[in-house]
């Protein structure tokens, strides 16, 4: 009976791929924060000052720069943290395998018997991962983390910067549209982002996509709602 070797470098990129397909759901997520906080900010001031593009161009940038550099210093901190963790983890487990070599070869072996292998075999793939690269192969399978493939916070903080940016773009543009009303403007194009962030959410996460989508667009609408209701009652009592 013949085997498939699998292609050079397969097994090892598994966990990149769905790391990558993580970032790029938390991608979606954060274009999907920016439509919606801007769309709020803008549809609320245009229907308290509905002549005043000025005024709404300037409070959609405002929330847009805002809205980004929040984003992306919340990801800088949340993911350095989670590095330290990790990097932490990884010299303590340096130190296990420093001091108590016998004993993590055992710890390894147990894991690998747990998974339904019998003892010699697990002993066996114990030792050879072990003499291949023993952190790696505790940090694997004790952590679940790569010693060499930590996650950026730079990265993180950049991607969720461009992603705010790239969403809030969409409601912040209807303002400067020759025709139409603002309001109008953009609540069809909110609509329409959020139906795309939502089709592709639900398409990565592998999910039922009509739910997805409809959550998306309901919640969506009702913040554009509530901040229009909000704009209409402080732009009477201003006027």
């Amino acid at each position: 009976m013949s085997h498939t070797a699998p292609h050079e470098g397969e097994a090892h990129d598994q966990p990149r791929v769905g790391q990558k397909l993580n970032w790029l759901r938390a991608g979606v997520l954060g274009a999907n924060d920016g439509i919606v906080s801007v769309a709020g900010v803008v549809v609320g001031v245009a229907a308290a000052t509905p002549q005043n593009i000025p005024a709404i161009a300037t409070a959609g940038i405002a929330a847009l720069v805002a809205g980004a550099f929040s984003m992306a210093g919340g990801e800088y901190v949340s993911v350095s943290t989670q590095r330290d963790t990790e990097k932490a983890m990884i010299e303590t487990e340096l130190a296990e395998l420093r001091e108590q070599p016998a004993q993590e070869l055992e710890e390894l072996a147990g894991f690998y018997r747990e998974r339904g292998l019998s003892e010699h075999l697990a002993a066996q793939v114990a030792e050879e991962l072990t003499a291949h690269d023993a952190l790696a192969a505790h940090a694997e399978v004790e952590l679940g983390i790569d010693p060499g493939d930590l996650t950026s916070p730079l990265g993180a903080a950049l991607s969720s910067f461009i992603a705010f940016t790239i969403g809030a773009a969409i409601p912040l543009l209807m303002v400067f549209l020759p025709f139409g009303r603002p309001v109008v403007n953009t609540a069809v194009a909110v609509v329409l982002g959020l139906f795309l962030t939502g089709w592709i959410s639900a398409t990565l996460g592998k999910a039922p996509r009509g739910p997805a989508v409809l959550r998306n667009v309901v919640m969506g609408s009702a913040t554009m709602a509530a901040t229009y209701l909000i704009g209409l009652l402080f732009g009477v009592a201003v006027s």
